[in-house]
């Protein structure tokens, strides 16, 4: 990279003398050995001088001769540390010192801060290499780590990024690691979480009696932690395992009753439990991996992949095996790889005793609280759940629960964006002053922006909770520190309940708040992460479950002609009374007889949700919806899906989000060609208003359709895929109407119901054959995780605050 020359800056030196240059470094150059890869770089090269961190980044001041000048400031960028990403250099000549070496000076902590704190990172090579090594003075020890890889986000108090500055303030480093830190060539120089096994952190197993679950646990006899731990899991125990961002609760995979047991305990119902194994090998005669899966398997961030399932599994001999607790229903397993030395630990090292291949890892937390991160906390909150709690003394600062992703056409799609990507930011296609959306309700991301980045925050979660409002102010301080923005302007959804909107409300002090449109802000999010700028309006398509319309009614089933000063509602599913809400979602029989009465249809005793639905509930419900009752208007296609589900006789209860459409997507996925006429939504002219779309989408054919084949013994998958194909179909043709009448070319697929991949990837395919352009979430999530993203473009659109 050429170095960017300051303005006002001279270079009056001969070209042959010795030149002196003032060099800043701006992007994640903090926590990933950026100093002492500087530092070796400059004595390679024969150059004197210094570098440190500052809250502007990496500062260095080179003197030598100006083609090793060159030499350098091209190898800066080009050679950079694998976790660095360099974003900006830029270069100033300055007086010569006349330095006789090259240093690294303790890091300068005033002024603004405006570097990029790293993400956690995976373990490395070269430490799993010494983990493994009996030979080497850190065989076994949970916590190593070094420049490459480690905790960075989750142990930061502040910024610049040194030990004093991290929850590794209170571990005295020991005379070798001391050695080691100071020592330009050895590769934990300056690694800040440096540790061994002489000075910490540490591990200790706590057990709690069966009998007397009421009583804090007590410190568990025998000098291997991690050995006890194994024996424990072996034998069926739930552990509480303290990781990077947060506990997980943990069990063998393979084990009926434990799993059972962990999913009773936790009031699961049947949500799939993420899995964890050591090599991609294990899990391979389960699920399809393909290059793209591996890859993001074995890569340095290991999120959760979400794979799917092979249809006809054929372990090889001594596969391990799984339960099928573990994920019943679910087209995907969830499987991540080891990503701490402790989970190495926890799956065996070569010659370990035997025991379990693959673990359970949730969450640790009780339904709708943020995963726990306090050792007492822990202890307390967890104590109905686990029978052991592994922990250690190295505090988390800040929680975070793991990134979930999967492939889709090629590309990664998040489920959840977390650790391993947050920090990281989001560049802006449009500067914006500093600012901060608040997000939704649920699956609650924050963000907060400034100039041409947006910093998302880690998963945060459901904001029903207390204590997840608690996480949420905790987690907006902390990135406020490790960014340096200050926010002059808040950003929360319309939804006058939303308590993400609430707390925006009440911590205003005198700053303007901007309520944004649901649907809005999902379109406006898959705009600015794909880079369009001002003056490029597209066809935003953004079906979820929920939103708040502008006409008071939940939206959900939107296609807006949409930029980021503002949308008009082109199309929509056409409303149909929502009973009882909350119970409605939870209860997909009832959403199946709400469409069918508002299509005319009667609820006919063969019917599945007639038949699902207890008679008593089944009257009540008819006098609810025949007066109006607690029936809010709704134009979902989240709800659509899970009232196809019920008809078709694939769920009729939901004991998580989205249950009954992942089961209509599964059902699917498994259907083979379809010989027979499909299904199609009637579209009619909308009615005038200021909230009317141009077009409503009548799903009355498509659920005749159904009821039809359902009578003539057609194969339920073959429904599940029928339906899936008239909702494409059903987008194809209101975006080839929306292009005849306002000549947009380009399509946002957004909303919650696009993660579901077969959906998203038909309706992707059907559009380009149209000639459109698509734009798919591939940044953040299509869900209500990516959310605050589009809150922060728009409002800062609205409040007049971009920066021109």
């Amino acid at each position: 990279m050429t170095i960017r020359q300051a303005e006002g800056s001279t270079a009056t030196a001969p070209p042959t003398a010795a030149v002196r240059r003032r060099i800043t470094v701006r992007g994640v150059v903090q926590g990933v050995g950026f100093r002492p890869f500087v530092h070796t770089l400059a004595t390679e090269l024969g150059l004197t001088g210094h570098v440190t961190n500052t809250g502007e980044g990496v500062v260095a001041e080179v003197e030598g001769a100006p083609a090793a000048l060159a030499r350098f400031g091209e190898r800066l960028s080009g050679e950079a540390p694998p976790l660095a990403v360099v974003e900006t250099v830029d270069g100033q000549d300055i007086a010569l010192a006349g330095d006789t070496g090259f240093r690294i000076l303790p890091s300068r902590a005033h002024g603004p801060s405006r570097t990029l704190v790293a993400p956690d990172a995976a373990t490395c090579a070269a430490c799993l290499a010494e983990l493994t090594d009996p030979a080497d003075r850190r065989h076994r020890h949970p916590f190593l780590s070094c420049t490459h890889c480690g905790p960075r986000f989750t142990i930061v108090t502040a910024i610049p990024y040194d030990r004093a500055l991290t929850t590794m303030d209170r571990f005295p480093m020991c005379p070798r690691c001391a050695r080691e830190y100071a020592d330009p060539g050895d590769r934990r120089f300056h690694a800040q979480p440096i540790a061994c096994h002489d000075c910490g952190p540490r591990l200790r197993l706590l057990t709690a009696d069966p009998a007397d679950r009421t009583r804090p646990p007590l410190p568990a006899p025998g000098a291997d932690p991690v050995a006890d731990t194994r024996r424990l899991l072996a034998e069926g125990a739930i552990v509480a395992v303290k990781g990077l961002g947060g506990y997980h609760l943990v069990c063998d995979a393979s084990d009926d009753t434990a799993v059972a047991l962990l999913r009773h305990r936790k009031a699961r119902g049947d949500k799939p439990f993420a899995l964890m194994a050591r090599h991609v090998d294990q899990v391979a005669h389960l699920v399809r991996i393909g290059a793209e899966e591996r890859a993001l398997l074995t890569g340095p961030v290991r999120p959760i992949v979400l794979l799917r399932r092979a249809p006809h599994p054929h372990p090889a001999p001594g596969a391990p095996t799984l339960s099928d607790a573990v994920a019943p229903g679910s087209p995907d397993l969830g499987v991540m790889l080891p990503y701490t030395p402790l989970h190495h630990l926890l799956l065996g090292l070569p010659g370990d005793p035997p025991g379990p291949r693959l673990l359970v890892m949730t969450s640790g937390n009780v339904a709708g609280e943020p995963i726990v991160t306090d050792d007492e906390e822990a202890v307390r909150r967890l104590a109905h759940l686990a029978d052991a709690w592994l922990t250690h003394d190295r505090p988390i600062r800040i929680p975070c629960d793991d990134s979930v992703v999967r492939i889709s056409d090629g590309e990664p799609l998040f489920v959840r964006r977390s650790r391993g990507y947050a920090p990281f930011p989001v560049p802006l296609p449009v500067p914006v002053r500093p600012a901060l959306a608040t997000g939704g309700d649920l699956k609650n991301v924050f963000c907060l922006a400034e100039g041409h980045r947006a910093w998302l925050s880690a998963h945060i979660g459901d904001m029903d909770d207390v204590a997840t409002q608690f996480a949420f102010e905790r987690a907006e301080e902390h990135l406020e520190t490790v960014t340096g923005v200050r926010p002059q302007l808040l950003a929360a959804d319309r939804h006058p309940g939303y308590r993400s909107g609430r707390w925006a409300q009440c911590h205003t002090d005198g700053r303007p708040l901007v309520r944004v449109q649901h649907h809005h802000a999902h379109i406006a999010a898959a705009m600015a992460e794909h880079g369009l700028r001002d003056g490029h309006p597209v066809i935003g398509v953004a079906f979820d479950g929920t939103g708040y319309g502008d006409d008071h009614t939940i939206w959900g089933g939107e296609i807006l002609l949409a930029d980021y000063d503002g949308y008009r509602r082109f199309g929509q599913l056409a409303y149909v009374p929502l009973p009882g809400g909350d119970a409605t979602v939870r209860r997909p029989y009832r959403m199946a007889l709400a469409h069918l009465r508002a299509a005319g249809i009667d609820w006919a005793a063969d019917l599945p949700p007639v038949a699902a639905c207890p008679p008593d509930e089944r009257r009540l419900l008819a006098r609810q919806l025949e007066r109006d009752l607690n029936c809010v208007p709704t134009s979902s296609m989240g709800r659509l899906f899970d009232a196809v589900s019920s008809l078709a006789g694939v769920c009729h209860r939901a004991g998580y989000e989205a249950q009954a459409a992942i089961a209509l997507e599964a059902a699917a996925l498994t259907a083979g060609e379809d010989p027979g006429p499909g299904y199609t939504f009637a579209l009619r002219a909308g009615q005038t208003g200021p909230a009317a779309a141009d077009l409503v989408a009548d799903p009355a054919p498509v659920l005749t359709a159904v009821i039809e084949d359902l009578r003539a013994g057609t194969a339920v998958p073959l429904i599940a895929a029928r339906f899936h194909s008239a909702v494409a179909d059903l987008v194809r043709r209101c975006c080839a109407s929306a292009r005849e009448r306002a000549g947009l070319t380009t399509v946002a697929l957004t909303g919650g119901v696009f993660a579901n991949t077969l959906l998203a990837e038909t309706t992707a395919r059907l559009l380009r054959e149209d000639g459109f352009t698509v734009l798919r979430h591939r940044r953040v999530p299509p869900n209500d995780g990516g959310l605050a993203l589009g809150q922060i473009v728009v409002a800062a659109r609205t409040a007049g605050a971009a920066v021109r």
